[in-house]
């Protein structure tokens, strides 16, 4: 078995998914410029689901190559709407145009998760989500967004399903774990599969 199980990620969110399956994971977050990565992605024609795997590998194969003996996890969301992909908010005036764009609307969830050891790739999985939002009133946006305040910017729609987003919404399509940012159990399943995980 490996001497640590990494995750490649600063949010607190997806390290506290891991520990409560289980899992003893490190928290080691790839330094990387996602934009600069995801610009000739773009440019390219990229899909969504594809932007989100480039993203989980180079985290993943970045955290991989400075811990070679462990077992490493990247992962990655993109938020899709038709063919724009988007971002998290930059601040709550953003935040409002994410919800503003997104009401009425179903958008969807990609959510890539990779395994790497030693830079390489081990394998790599992404699962889809798919979300249809009401139509929200501008005022509601408003007052949705003073009661959650900077939460709102941690995300890339802006909500948080697990808490007042989901008021947000009048139909959902896809795994819990992938609209929160991390295929829990297809990620299980592979590494039992390695025995980096007790089977």
């Amino acid at each position: 078995m490996p001497e640590t199980l990494i995750l490649a990620s600063a949010s607190p969110f997806r390290l506290t998914l891991m520990q409560n399956a289980g899992l003893d994971v490190k928290p080691v977050p790839a330094d990387l410029d996602e934009r600069s990565l995801e610009a000739p992605l773009k440019s390219s024609g990229a899909s969504a689901e594809d932007v989100a795997l480039v993203l989980a590998e180079a985290k993943a194969i970045a955290v991989s190559e400075a811990h070679p003996g462990d077992v490493v996890v990247g992962c990655d969301q993109t938020l899709s709407l038709g063919d724009t992909i988007f971002h998290k908010p930059a601040d709550m005036e953003g935040a409002r145009r994410h919800l503003l764009s997104l009401s009425g609307r179903t958008h969807h969830l990609n959510s890539a998760v990779v395994v790497a050891q030693g830079g390489q790739v081990l394998w790599r999985h992404v699962s889809v989500a798919s979300l249809t939002m009401r139509v929200l009133d501008p005022g509601f946006i408003g007052r949705h967004l003073a009661r959650v305040g900077d939460k709102a910017l941690s995300s890339v729609g802006a909500y948080q399903i697990e808490g007042e987003g989901i008021q947000l919404f009048e139909k959902i399509e896809g795994d819990y774990f992938t609209i929160v940012g991390l295929p829990l159990l297809p990620l299980l399943g592979q590494l039992r599969e390695m025995g980096a995980i007790d089977g």
